[in-house]
């Protein structure tokens, strides 16, 4: 006996409209920087997890944090000259 709800699973797995549309894809790439600077973050904080931190991973989270802050002011800013359209009063 053949099971349909494993093939309909396999089909529907792979749907297009489960795929990102152009302006999800235009949104991750605007908020790539921000991303990545997070990222950077996260791999200064992990360093420190297991031991005590050092001057160096103080200074290295102490940058992160800062170009985190950075990109998030840049991806606003960015995204203030993409949504606003128009008359708003």
């Amino acid at each position: 006996m053949d099971h349909i709800v494993t093939v309909q699973d396999a089909v529907t797995a792979f749907a297009d409209f489960m795929e990102p549309t152009d302006a999800e894809l235009d949104a991750i790439e605007r908020e790539m920087p921000l991303i990545l600077a997070r990222v950077d973050l996260l791999d200064a904080q992990i360093i420190t997890l297991d031991r005590a931190p050092t001057e160096l991973d103080t200074r290295r989270i102490r940058r992160a944090r800062r170009r985190v802050l950075i990109e998030g002011v840049a991806l606003v800013n960015r995204t203030a000259d993409v949504t606003v359209s128009g008359g708003v009063a």
